[in-house]
């Protein structure tokens, strides 16, 4: 199955917090989207890898994507080498997508800016035909490079090189992120309280989408970093900036 639109996220729930807007809205318009999470979250406080593989299950019902799978890298721990860059590469040659979404270049959690340049790297890497890789039935896979890699935008406020709008779904994407009990705010649960299980980080989610969505005069939206510069065909492809 070829994907239109791979989103990479380092920890699950990453890309339910930041680009989860972004694939709704791409699903919704026919495209094919799959999510591809890097490591189980041992290393999270609250919940085990058991209930985080479960809630990361359902929050892909709810987003209704076509595929998700996790490739077990080390939370915390996982390195810039050749295996790794391995792993990501074949999963793009197995989905051959034209964008892939990564973690942010730089944030809070030390593992988003190196999972984004770890991504980056194997997307890049991945179009080398002299790289050999085999699919799960042994047969060799063909070079692949998508056409863009973008950045998605999380606990920092990084300045966005663009901004997807994505009102018609923001209320979808709260329901896929509320979808990890364990790791939000949940009155139900016994369990210690860290810096995103608070009811204020969930405000600070909608806070940081509804400021992405000012910048072009929508209601919400979620920003994203290129280092490639974007070219457009027409002027209608632009959304109209409200000032």
């Amino acid at each position: 199955m070829q994907l239109d639109i791979l989103a990479f996220g380092v920890h699950p729930d990453d890309v339910e917090l930041s680009c989860s807007g972004t694939l709704l809205a791409a699903i919704a318009q026919g495209k094919k989207c799959g999510i591809i999470d890097l490591t189980r979250g041992e290393l999270g406080t609250r919940g085990s890898v058991e209930t985080r593989a479960l809630e990361a299950a359902n929050a892909a019902t709810i987003l209704g994507v076509h595929h998700r799978e996790n490739l077990g890298m080390a939370d915390g721990f996982f390195m810039q080498d050749e295996s790794n860059l391995r792993k990501i590469i074949e999963v793009i040659r197995r989905f051959k997508p034209s964008i892939i979404l990564a973690n942010a270049p730089e944030d809070r959690h030390p593992d988003h800016g190196r999972s984004a340049k770890l991504v980056a790297d194997a997307a890049f890497l991945s179009g080398l035909r002299k790289i050999v890789t085999h699919d799960s039935h042994n047969q060799l896979q063909e070079a692949w490079r998508p056409t863009q890699v973008f950045h998605y935008i999380q606990d920092r406020l990084l300045n966005p090189n663009f901004v997807i709008d994505i009102s018609d779904y923001f209320s979808k994407k709260m329901e896929s992120i509320l979808a990890y009990t364990t790791q939000f705010y949940n009155t139900n649960l016994n369990e210690p309280q860290t810096y995103i299980s608070s009811p204020q980080f969930l405000e600070t989610v909608k806070g940081r989408d509804m400021q992405m969505g000012k910048r072009i005069g929508v209601a919400y939206g979620e920003g994203y970093i290129t280092e490639k510069t974007i070219g457009i065909t027409s002027f209608d492809a632009l959304v109209q900036i409200v000032t």
